[in-house]
């Protein structure tokens, strides 16, 4: 079996419904990929004036399973890709040892 794989994807409306054009891989770890996300700025509540999002997606048996949404600003969309490199950064750069 197939390990899961958690992602951030940033998608943007256009005419034709949501585009996705951003993919941050989070590593296997659920509660990592969580704890990233938690710090994400946001609204969970998608309307018609939604015009970003970005999505905590896992893969299960190599399909995608959406697990959480936040739409937001294109400042907050800044913000949010800022964390996303940082605490990647952390997970793959930082280990402490075992």
């Amino acid at each position: 079996m197939k390990r899961s794989v958690f992602y951030a994807l940033v998608s943007i409306r256009t005419s034709d419904g949501f585009e996705s054009f951003g993919k941050f891989n989070l590593g296997n770890s659920r509660k990592a990929a969580a704890n990233v996300f938690q710090q994400l700025k946001g609204n969970p509540q998608v309307g018609r004036k939604t015009m970003l999002t970005i999505e905590l997606v896992e893969t299960v048996n190599e399909l995608p399973v959406n697990l959480h949404i936040l739409t937001c600003t294109l400042e907050e969309l800044a913000y949010n890709c800022r964390i996303i490199v940082k605490e990647t950064f952390k997970l793959h750069n930082l280990k402490t040892a075992p």
